[in-house]
């Protein structure tokens, strides 16, 4: 397994990490006992960041996590990396009704996810999104004194803009920015990620396959389920969608040529973009994770890149990274 290092400041972890919210919530029903497997074999093979939220499932992923690890080898248990987002409120329907970074909350929500995990410290703390009634500043400060206290490791921030950044880092170290970036998501190239680079910050990089758009794997008639958030997704919908796998299949034909699928391609993508980026999968089955790590194998030249970015040029996707409601919510897009 390659590593990288997160930031300046933060953990050596897998070059490749494990996003667990698909085996509790949001993408439809998920099997218990795949998951774990899979987490398993993640671990086994040399993955080491596992990233969560406490909101996935009202708790749900991170006591599947806690289970998953408490029943892997020490050895594995050990190297794993915890990266927990917290902050997001929910209703007992299941709906959304905000964020809430401020100090005591901050520590409340450590509290009852070092518990949910069956750990004694998480290793890299965030905000899931920034509470814009709370400065960041007090959020950040309230998560460097649970770093004083040896609760958490590392701060890390997630869908952060530059300006936010920065008063961020004026705080405290941060070792990653949390973010979604993949050839579909590109919006961090212009100030964000310019930003993480001179402040010493590290990119783990989520929705690298653009939530199944970019898989190789999803049909054109597919019916979604119901409890499937992609549903109300902007980039899912119509002739978006179409659009969208219109991009997927030009990428394909890159793939073919280079003898592999059409995720490694996007995922050797991603890693492309620089050491200081870790791309965050979101396999939820063994045989997608074992399909993912096999972007580590893919090696890209010049003319593969020009052949990526002819297939899928900066600002095709069709549609937004969210509905409207949740755009509202991304400092990042500001």
């Amino acid at each position: 397994m390659l590593h990288r290092t997160l930031g300046t400041t933060g953990p050596q972890a897998s070059a490749l990490g494990l996003g667990c919210m698909g085996m509790s919530a949001l993408y439809g029903d998920a099997d218990r006992a795949e998951s774990i497997a899979t987490i398993h074999a993640a671990l086994d093979a040399g993955v080491t960041l596992l990233d969560t939220g406490d909101f996935y499932g009202m708790g749900h992923n991170e006591m599947l996590i806690g289970e998953a690890l408490r029943s892997a080898p020490a050895a594995h248990r050990e190297k794993a990396l915890t990266s927990v987002k917290f902050g997001a409120l929910r209703d007992p329907d299941g709906g959304w009704s905000g964020y809430d970074g401020r100090p005591a909350a901050v520590k409340s929500f450590a509290a009852y996810s070092l518990q949910r995990l069956g750990v004694d410290h998480i290793d890299v703390y965030r905000i899931a999104r920034v509470d814009p009634d709370v400065p960041i500043e007090e959020t950040v400060g309230a998560i460097a004194e649970l770093v004083e206290a040896g609760h958490v490791r590392h701060i890390g921030l997630s869908e952060a803009g530059a300006d936010t950044i920065r008063r961020a880092a004026s705080v405290a170290p941060i070792s990653d920015l949390q973010i979604e970036y993949s050839l579909l998501s590109r919006g961090i190239e212009e100030r964000i990620l310019p930003t993480c680079r001179e402040l010493g910050i590290g990119v783990t990089a989520y929705g690298v396959l653009s939530r199944g758009l970019i898989s190789g794997h999803f049909g054109r008639d597919r019916q979604l389920a119901a409890n499937d958030f992609r549903g109300m997704s902007p980039r899912f919908q119509g002739e978006n969608l179409q659009r969208n796998l219109d991009l997927a299949d030009a990428l394909r034909k890159v793939a073919e040529d280079r003898g592999a699928t059409v995720a490694q391609t996007a995922i050797a993508w991603v890693l492309s973009r620089g050491e200081d980026i870790v791309p965050l999968v979101g396999a939820r089955r063994r045989d997608r994770l074992q399909e993912a790590l096999g972007a580590l194998d893919l090696t890209l030249d010049a003319d593969d890149l020009a052949a990526i970015e002819a297939a899928i040029p900066a600002g095709s996707a069709s549609g937004a990274r969210y509905p409207d409601s949740q755009m509202t919510h991304l400092d990042s897009e500001r």
